[in-house]
């Protein structure tokens, strides 16, 4: 028990400085819909993305001719290119590209963890191929959910829950906190079914509410994806 690794879960950014002081790997998490959205943009042929946490960063690069994805809200902000839908990458028409991506909640959250050792994007969709990873790194690992504005969010603690689960089960990895054993608990309750689960979840209302259930059943479909972004320096790659 000594020897494995902490695998443990942070509900939201505000309370990063609680957990990060053992993490040497954190795992962003924002399913609804930036670390899904940049997934797929890697998919699709993007070569990098540069997150941003502010409109102001995010219009000097515009400034600079960069593509620029811009959300709050969950809506695309007035004068940028794209949000953070999935569904905006698709087809490869940003192959080769690098984008600039500022959203509500998780490009925050990447600036919240930023000077972790190892930053990488975590998501339904690549779940079992960075658990897979995670796993090979044999290192501690935080998972950070990215919320809603600082607060407590379903998805993002379930998506979590589901990279507990699978690193436990690969007897390498411990959990210390109650954070972590919640998340998990929360996953094996909901992943029968994710969309019933989330149902009344204040996001996917939010989201449901401005016609995006297509971006819902697209972040909450597990294993589409076998990127893993990592952060270097600036960007992701």
């Amino acid at each position: 028990m000594k020897n494995r690794k902490k695998v443990e879960v942070c509900f939201t950014p505000n309370l990063y400085d609680l957990h990060a002081e053992d993490a040497e790997i954190v795992v962003v998490i924002d399913v609804l819909r930036a670390t899904t959205a940049m997934c797929a943009a890697f998919d699709n042929g993007v070569a990098k993305m540069i997150p941003v946490a502010t409109l102001e960063e995010a219009f000097e690069y515009k400034k600079k001719g960069f593509i620029v994805a811009a959300e709050r809200g969950g809506e695309i902000v007035e004068g940028f290119d794209i949000g953070n839908s999935p569904a905006s990458y698709m087809g490869n028409k940003f192959e080769g590209d690098t984008i600039v991506i500022t959203t509500t909640n998780g490009t925050k959250a990447i600036h919240t963890a930023r000077n972790a050792a190892t930053v990488v994007i975590g998501s339904f969709t690549n779940l079992d191929a960075l658990s897979e990873w995670l796993i090979e790194q044999n290192k501690n690992v935080l998972l950070l959910g990215s919320g809603w504005k600082s607060k407590f969010c379903l998805e993002d603690t379930m998506c979590a829950g589901a990279f507990v689960e699978n690193l436990q089960k690969s007897g390498k990895f411990r959990c210390e906190d109650d954070s972590s054993v919640a998340a998990k608990f929360m996953y094996i309750q909901a992943k029968d079914n994710y969309l019933s689960y989330l149902k009344a979840s204040s996001h996917r209302v939010r989201l449901a509410a401005l016609d995006l259930n297509e971006d819902i059943k697209y972040c909450l479909t597990p294993n589409t994806s076998s990127v893993i972004p990592i952060l270097k320096g600036q960007l992701f790659s």
